[in-house]
């Protein structure tokens, strides 16, 4: 492929990906676990929709990514990246105000050309819920409810910063000069994906979502600070930050942008158990303590309570579970996200993937649309043999 070609697509398409990401080929290597933590030999991957029969545990296969992107199942990929990928200097020149500053950035580094833009993107629903099991450690639940999507899971160990895993959906990403994402290089792709995650854990066990909110305002703040996008934002958190106090101190050195006109608030959880919610309300950061994030405004005022009546369902039935002390391990944790994923709710989408992170451990179990009896386990720190 042509460099000036590259240039175009990958313009076109990364703008959207400053939103939401994830896409790709080929078969991920596996090992299959059945039940928590026993394992019973190596095998590849079985195709999407197979799962055990009730009462067997499950069976949760060992993923282990290399820089090749491959296909894990239908919808679902899974690649490495290790190195740097510039975002020290990101931050350094400035940052990015706007997901086409991110666009003329990464353009910039591999010395590509430009393009217009065009953008495609839809509201979105996501629960979160942190929680201690009983050993102690902390345990981080995540959905994220869309329509079926291409979703990729990106590990990554940066030259500068901590390694991390994260969640990014390609399918907001649409190219207009008739060639798709799967005509351009792995690496070039995994690029745009680093600069668009959705949701993460670092190798120090801080946890990040974002979650959408149905409402007309949009972040924008303008105080003279360096500049952060929505989805810069995280990386910003899973490269630079160990624990949710350092993550809090970090975005408040940023002026914040919500991408393509949308109202998100973010999630974070460290392995003390603290877990907050951060959300922009008249562009001001507000930190609320809380263990489920759903997607209405948390903080008291004005705005509380702001967002889906269906977000409220989830964020009491997630309480609930809390308060009885129903998610106090993965399992539980996993059979929390099920009780609030969107086959309970009869619409037309899907919980696209579910996530356990077990903070302590490094450990990511993945769930993917909504067959919570077979996942996939990444470990953080995990390197391809």
């Amino acid at each position: 492929m042509k460099k000036k070609k590259i240039g175009t697509l990958l313009i076109s398409t990364f703008a959207a990906a400053a939103l939401l990401t994830g896409c790709g080929a080929g078969t991920a290597r596996g090992e299959t676990i059945q039940a928590e933590g026993k394992t019973t030999g190596i095998a590849g991957v079985e195709s999407a929709g197979q799962k055990v029969a009730p009462g067997t545990g499950g069976k949760t296969k060992v993923i282990t990514p290399d820089t090749e992107i491959r296909q894990i199942e239908n919808g679902l990929t899974a690649v490495r990246y290790d190195g740097d990928y510039w975002f020290s200097q990101f931050l350094e020149q400035g940052g990015a105000s706007s997901d086409s500053e991110v666009v003329q950035f990464i353009t910039g580094q591999l010395q590509l050309g430009s393009a217009d833009i065009g953008f495609e993107t839809g509201g979105f629903g996501c629960s979160t819920l942190t929680v201690k099991n009983t050993e102690g450690e902390t345990l981080f639940g995540r959905n994220f409810d869309w329509e079926n999507c291409e979703a990729m899971i990106v590990q990554s160990a940066p030259s500068d910063g901590y390694a991390s895993i994260a969640t990014v959906n390609m399918d907001f990403i649409r190219s207009g000069y008739g060639a798709g994402l799967s005509d351009l290089p792995d690496e070039i792709r995994t690029l745009i994906a680093l600069y668009a995650p959705l949701d993460g854990m670092n190798e120090k066990g801080l946890a990040v979502s974002v979650n959408m909110i149905q409402d007309s305002d949009v972040i924008n703040q303008d105080t003279g600070k360096p500049d952060v996008t929505t989805t810069t934002a995280i990386r910003l958190l899973l490269d630079r930050a160990a624990d949710v106090e350092e993550a809090l101190t970090l975005l408040r050195q940023y002026d914040m942008h919500s991408s393509m006109g949308m109202m998100v608030h973010f999630a974070l959880a460290d392995k003390s158990g603290r877990s907050v919610a951060v959300e922009y309300i008249g562009n001001e950061m507000v930190v609320t303590e809380t263990p489920v994030v759903t997607n209405f405004y948390l903080a008291p005022g004005e705005k509380q309570g702001i967002g889906t009546s269906q977000s409220h369902t989830r964020y009491e039935i997630l309480m609930k579970r809390l308060n009885e002390g129903g998610a106090a391990s993965m399992d539980g944790v996993r059979d929390a996200l099920d009780s609030v994923s969107k086959d309970n709710f009869g619409e037309f989408e899907s919980t696209e993937w579910s996530i356990v992170f077990n903070l302590e451990q490094g450990e990511a179990r993945y769930y993917h649309r909504e067959n919570y009896e077979n996942s996939y386990l990444f470990r953080v720190n995990e390197q391809a043999g």
